[in-house]
């Protein structure tokens, strides 16, 4: 499962289809339609049509994702740097004081704290997916009007709470704001489903690779804070 665990700097720990612009849709999971030609087609969900407007179909032919997590606050900066073969679930994590390699079908103690730190960082990097391969571990619910947090534009809101059990920090809630091409602009994640806010942040600076769709930018609402990603390859088939 996922899961965030917010990063302070004095913790260091890890935080914890064609769509038509401004067209607004909702969806219902098992919801059929009839195409031109008879055949029932499924309407997607919400989570997949999030998913989808971020490349998801091109997920499958991905051999090697790599990519640095970076955060600035103030003066200080933190990063660290990923490579990841999915479809071998092998895990490589590279930074100033280390290089640690671990297969996440067998996490032993020494790799924990390092796979604690990769499941945040996909997190952020591929939370839209993350709607697809954790569909079984939350409820969800969607809002077709809802004003967004930082910009206060009206756009749509999609919730979505984990279970309270599994996952390094179980419980948690996501709100995701996002307009009629269902890519995420805004975000507020909301620790154990508190209903006070405990990280607002922006979605933006999108970035295609190898169909794979990634915001590289996000900025807190209050603060000189910032979450970026920097030397991102997507390696496919």
């Amino acid at each position: 499962m996922k899961n965030i665990v917010i990063l302070t700097f004095t913790s260091l720990l890890l935080f914890a289809c064609k769509q038509e612009p401004k067209k607004e849709y909702k969806y219902d999971d098992d919801t059929e339609i009839k195409g031109p030609e008879t055949e029932k087609k499924k309407i997607p969900t919400t989570a997949e049509a999030i998913a989808n407007a971020n490349g998801f179909e091109h997920w499958k032919k991905v051999e090697e994702i790599r990519f640095t997590f970076n955060v600035d606050r103030d003066s200080s900066h933190y990063e660290r740097s990923w490579t990841w073969r999915p479809k071998k679930n092998e895990v490589t994590l590279t930074t100033a004081e280390d290089t640690i390699s671990y297969n996440r079908t067998n996490i032993d103690s020494t790799a924990i704290k390092a796979d604690q730190g990769f499941i945040n960082d996909k997190y952020w990097l591929l939370a839209p997916f993350n709607l697809i391969w954790d569909q079984t571990s939350f409820t969800s619910e969607h809002q077709v009007q809802a004003i967004a947090p930082i910009s206060n534009k009206e756009m749509q809101k999609f919730t979505i709470i984990y279970n309270n059990e599994g996952g390094y920090t179980p419980g948690d809630a996501y709100d995701f704001y996002f307009e009629g091409d269902f890519k995420i602009k805004e975000w507020v994640f909301r620790e154990k489903n508190k209903a006070a806010p405990s990280l607002i942040t922006s979605w933006e600076d999108y970035e295609d690779f190898n169909g794979i769709k990634i915001a590289k930018t996000h900025m807190r609402n209050e603060g000189n804070w910032k979450l970026h990603f920097t030397n991102i390859q997507v390696t496919t088939e």
